[in-house]
């Protein structure tokens, strides 16, 4: 008899027999629901697809952990933990954090104020008495947790990349921010500061008299036996220890070198899938802090941020109801990480990476709709990257004869950042014909993007073809006037272009752009104003004049980029985007 098997979704293995009766026989019909295991087993089944996907296109190379109903169910290890050797991932390979390290340092300081060592509202000159007083006797240790105190963001420094790879006392980098004015008023706004956890980690060695290191495996590693966690040092030989990378379009090279007596109480620990599980589970108890100690550390103060942790409401694909999630990412040289937590359910998803920045959110936010029986999609193919490793190991015309197979394929998807970032990468390598082969397709594929025009042109003229290179660079500026990059080329390459004009933008509209935009946690942009004049700076990078292309978008001679201010409802600037090598990335307004 063909018959449809019902599923039902329980927690328990249910049995149900229905008889029916008629004069002369007895049919027994039996139902039987698929026990938990089976789902589990499912549904990391569709985990490892998904993840998988991610590996081949490019996008995920590291250690994977997913709890459901405070039980593992996945745990798998995907690409090389060191490249060199030829050396898997797996789930007790031990990855950099970066930022995941604020909820341990949040979680000793609470420990330290349930002992009575310290207090929420204690100043910082309460316990660091050299601080400046100034600005030590106003911030609060609970402005230090909520990124509200003001204190600049000293990775955001310009003068960061010249003293990060120097081993550093506390105290004595700490002199690095200490006496810059602050940003605001202290708990008046909120803006992500690796400095406050900085400070934390002094201020917890001052009260205990030990090092941060010590207090962490004392307090909280030890008595959860996270036998594979701790503070990473370069000079320490550690077992299973990935190192970090960087991905040059499809090429990978060593991530550089950050001594981690700088990211400190910040971002300096190590730790593993399996680990993270473990904290997970500590935290469902009053193992490591009281219920109400807890209740204090995870309620979300300015723009949803508790003390460590984003503790927010999420509303998963389809699903009547949102769920309140508590989650950070990290991201730390040749590393970048993500842990979500969700308390009601006992869900978890770690997710941790070593071939630098990716999209972590996108994969963590597929897991959740696994878990929650939410339809999902597996991600597309880059038709970049298969173009890339096709070119990598074979002809030139077998790899453009596998782009036409694919390119409007279901399954891959077409990006024109992607394929110009592919065809800088040949320039790179010293492959401009191969450059030039892909800049045609992006012609081809996009020819109403100034840029594509652009950076064809700049591969014409490494190879010499001046005439193609000018005709490329007019198009491109024929497309966008305001672009200064082709401007700069034409001039050089004979043809003599004036700058574009100016639009005039009034002085009290110029006044509403002033603030920091932040991108990501480590990458803001300042806009200030002198005079009738805006100026942007990112982190680690020189200031630049804007120069109005229209009353909210500006562009910039100095380099290639441009920045769109964009309002709200109600009149307010609350973002910009910005557009540079054709791509853009948006910016939510800090303060």
């Amino acid at each position: 008899m063909k018959n449809k098997i019902n599923i039902l979704f329980s927690p328990i293995m249910i049995l149900k027999k229905k008889y029916i009766l008629t004069r002369h026989w007895i049919t027994v019909f039996v139902l039987f629901a698929v026990t938990p295991i089976a789902f589990a087993q499912q549904k990391a089944k569709q985990i490892d697809d998904l993840m998988g996907r991610y590996v081949d296109n490019g996008k995920f190379n590291g250690s994977v952990l997913v709890v459901e109903n405070g039980k593992v169910i996945f745990k798998k290890g995907y690409g090389l933990a060191n490249m060199e050797w030829n050396i898997p991932n797996t789930p007790d390979t031990k990855f950099r954090l970066g930022s995941l390290t604020k909820q341990f340092t949040a979680m000793l300081i609470m420990q330290l104020v349930e002992q009575g060592k310290l207090k929420l509202e204690g100043k910082i000159t309460d316990y660091l008495t050299d601080y400046p007083k100034a600005a030590g006797d106003k911030i609060t240790i609970h402005h230090l947790l909520t990124h509200t105190s003001g204190i600049p963001n000293y990775t955001n420094l310009p003068a960061f990349k010249t003293f990060n790879r120097n081993r550093y006392k506390p105290a004595d980098f700490l002199k690095q921010f200490s006496d810059l004015p602050l940003e605001f008023e202290p708990g008046s706004a909120f803006a992500y500061s690796n400095s406050g956890y900085f400070l934390l980690g002094a201020i917890i060695e001052k009260v205990t008299g030990k090092t941060y290191e010590k207090v962490l495996q004392e307090n909280i590693f030890t008595p959860l036996q996270m036998n594979n966690t701790g503070y990473d040092m370069f000079f320490k030989i550690l077992p299973k220890r990935a190192t970090g990378y960087d991905r040059w379009n499809l090429e990978y090279e060593n991530a550089p070198y950050l001594d981690m007596s700088i990211p400190y109480a910040a971002g300096s620990l190590y730790s593993t899938v399996e680990d993270l599980a473990l904290w997970d589970q500590a935290l469902y108890s009053d193992k490591l802090l009281s219920a109400s100690s807890k209740a204090i550390m995870l309620t979300p103060y300015k723009s949803d941020y508790a003390y460590g942790w984003g503790v927010y409401k999420t509303q998963i694909a389809q699903l009547k109801d949102s769920v309140e999630a508590m989650g950070h990412q990290g991201g730390i040289n040749g590393f970048n990480t993500s842990l979500i937590r969700i308390p009601k359910n006992k869900h978890l998803v770690v997710l941790l990476n070593n071939t630098g920045g990716t999209n972590l959110g996108a994969m963590q936010n597929n897991i959740l709709k696994i878990l929650y029986d939410q339809p999902f999609d597996l991600p597309k193919i880059s038709v970049a990257y298969v173009l890339g490793k096709t070119l990598a190991t074979t002809s030139l015309a077998n790899a453009l004869k596998r782009y036409a197979e694919i390119k409007k394929q279901p399954a891959y998807y077409l990006n024109e950042g992607e394929i110009n970032g592919l065809g800088y990468g040949m320039i790179a390598t010293g492959k401009i014909r191969e450059a030039i082969a892909v800049f045609n397709l992006n012609v081809m594929e996009y020819p109403q993007s100034f840029n594509v025009w652009d950076s064809r042109g700049e591969a014409y003229m490494l190879n010499g073809e001046k005439t193609k290179a000018i005709m490329d660079y007019k198009k491109s500026l024929e497309l966008d006037p305001y672009s200064m990059n082709a401007i700069r080329k034409l001039n050089e390459l004979g043809e003599k272009v004036a700058d574009p004009k100016e639009a005039t933008v009034e002085d009290k509209i110029l006044d509403t752009y002033v603030g920091k935009y932040q991108l990501t946690p480590s990458f803001v942009i300042s806009i200030t104003k002198e005079g009738a004049r805006l100026y942007e700076q990112a982190t680690g990078q020189p200031r630049h004049e804007l120069y109005a292309e229209s009353e909210s978008k500006f562009f910039m001679k100095a380099i290639d980029g441009k920045i769109l201010f964009v309002k709200n409802e109600q009149g307010s600037v609350e973002k910009l985007v910005l557009f540079q090598n054709g791509q853009e990335m948006q910016g939510k307004r800090v303060n």
